[in-house]
């Protein structure tokens, strides 16, 4: 519900602060007081065409800030949250025209593009008027309307996801039946790839003992000599090193027995005598076990020419070869997976689409069956509005099922005929925009309980009539005001005297400047302005006590 609205330095408005409350707000004033610049202030900052010419003469720049309370509108809390734009239970917008430079806006307190504010608009205010933005005239609203008041939109939701569900599984099986052909084709390269990296047979830990059993048998004459020539040189050899340190420890043995302290020395060089003795022993072993058959060493480097080769065929280093298989098989076998899945992918897509439509067909039938109903509703509420003869109808149009959709088999049009004789055509082509607002008074007053918008505004509704059905206009606006926020711009007194709040518009000039200024009337001062709309600028005591009786009465 818009809350308040402050206007600074627009058109002929100076400053203006405007705290407003539910129910039914008239706004009333003398020809050419300037009773719409509320109303195109609230454009304004719900993101409509930013002029620099709306800047009052005399200013560089103009600035309108509207509040709401969305505490009771939970389609624009959740568009707040998503946009990160939210602050609680209300909402302030505000809009600032600069004479040199581009607009800015702005969604509590934080910077917001003009798309933004119109998003958020939609949500928030409906303008009803012959020059201002209409979400009845759009076929998505038009639809979503009669479903609800048909009560058919939890059938129509069900329906949108069945269409999405289909169509996720119609996108897939077109997928997998297009890239068949490719599809075959890297199946036989995989198969092929995949017997001849398995074929390959290569284990764990092969490649690194490969290249060690190489460059040993590479060195075999080399293991063998010097190895050889070690146990020659170690203990059995003229002069061996094991027959020196047995020399050399008999000797400090008999001269320990002279001095103690060469026993250490001599335990020393018997322990080396061992350790020579056991190296000399390891060495024999050694030989004993060397592999001299000459004919490995082939086997050996044949084995790792096959495994190099593979590795550079497939541009990989040989480490690698194994994984490489194992993601080529993986490959393999998910292509193959496709290839099962496809029938029961078929099957699924088959049943889903039989599913869907005849969820859709159940709802043209709910659909066809409201549209009667809402059509002879604002039918008689157009009788009761002045336009006697005038018909509404929600034309219902069921495509064949091949033109299925996620808002189901039906495109919907709301249809009028404003006068008698003339045909039904769609309500965006009415002419005459009193009898557009008039036509979407009735279209709100018959739906009230539906509506998701929390604030209407009627620009001009009763242009054009007078007498009794301005009344009717008039109870019929408070009746709407009673479930949601209405404001209206009129020049009828039987129109403002069924409002539960007035502001009054008035125009002056000072010092050579014009000013428009709007101000909430009091009881006393509201039976005054009553009283000058029935009897223009001489108001006597006469025009005084019927206005008073058209408030009581409204009352």
């Amino acid at each position: 519900m818009l809350t308040h609205i402050a206007i600074r330095d627009l058109v002929i408005v100076s400053r203006l602060e405007l705290t407003l409350t539910g129910g039914m707000t008239a706004l009333t004033g003398e020809t050419g007081a300037g009773k719409s610049i509320l109303i195109d202030a609230l454009g304004l900052a719900l993101g409509e065409k930013a002029d620099a010419d709306m800047i009052r003469s005399g200013c560089e720049r103009a600035e309108v800030s509207a509040g709401f309370d969305v505490a009771q509108c939970p389609e624009a809390r959740d568009w707040l949250a998503e946009q990160a734009l939210d602050d609680g239970e209300e909402c302030v917008i505000r809009r600032v025209l600069v004479r040199q430079g581009r607009a800015r806006a702005f969604i509590n307190g934080r910077s917001a593009s003009g798309a933004q504010l119109r998003a958020l608009g939609d949500l928030l205010v409906d303008i009803h008027g012959q020059h201002a933005h209409q979400s009845l005239l759009r076929p998505a609203a038009q639809r979503a309307l009669l479903d609800a008041y048909g009560g058919q939109s939890e059938q129509a939701a069900a329906v949108a996801e069945l269409y999405r569900r289909w169509r996720e599984l119609d996108t897939r099986l077109a997928e997998l039946t297009a890239a068949r052909t490719q599809r075959a084709e890297r199946m036989d390269l995989l198969r092929f790839q995949v017997e001849e990296l398995a074929e390959l047979g290569l284990a764990d830990g092969e490649l690194e003992a490969l290249d060690a059993e190489q460059h040993r048998l590479a060195n075999l004459g080399r293991l063998q000599g010097t190895a050889a020539a070690l146990v020659e040189l170690l203990y059995e050899g003229e002069g061996a090193l094991r027959d020196q340190l047995g020399r050399a420890g008999a000797e400090l043995a008999g001269l320990s027995d002279i001095d103690a302290r060469l026993s250490e020395p001599r335990e020393l060089i018997d322990s080396a005598t061992v350790q020579v003795e056991e190296a000399a022993s390891a060495l024999r072993q050694y030989l004993d076990h060397l592999d001299m058959d000459p004919g490995r060493l082939a086997e050996v480097e044949e084995r790792l020419g096959r495994i190099h080769d593979l590795a550079r065929k497939y541009r990989i280093q040989p480490a690698q070869l194994a994984d490489t298989l194992a993601e080529r098989q993986a490959e393999l076998d998910a292509l193959e997976q496709d290839d099962k899945t496809l029938g029961t992918l078929q099957a699924d897509r088959d049943a889903a689409l039989s599913t869907l439509l005849e969820a859709a067909r159940r709802l043209s039938e709910a659909r066809r069956s409201a549209a009667q109903r809402l059509g002879a509703a604002v039918t008689g509420f157009m009788q009761e509005l002045g336009m006697g003869g005038g018909q509404f109808a929600v034309a219902v149009e069921t495509a064949g099922d091949d033109q299925v959709g996620a808002q189901g088999l039906d495109a919907v049009a709301f249809q009028v005929s404003a006068n008698p004789g003339q045909p039904l055509q769609p309500l965006a082509k009415v002419a005459s925009g009193g009898e557009l607002s008039r036509i979407s008074l009735a279209i709100q007053v018959a739906t009230a309980e539906l509506g998701r918008i929390p604030t209407l505004v009627f620009d001009e509704v009763d242009v054009g009539i007078g007498g009794g059905v301005a009344e009717i206009v008039g109870r019929l606006l408070r009746r709407l005001g009673e479930a949601r926020q209405a404001l209206c711009v009129t020049h009828l007194p039987q129109v403002a005297a069924q409002a539960h709040q007035q502001l009054k518009v008035q125009k002056q000039a000072v010092d050579g400047q014009t000013y428009t200024d709007i101000a909430p009337l009091a009881d006393d001062a509201r039976v005054d302005e009553i009283a000058r709309m029935l009897g223009g600028t001489e108001i006597t005591a006469t025009t005084r006590a019927h206005a008073a009786e058209m408030l009581h009465g409204a009352g």
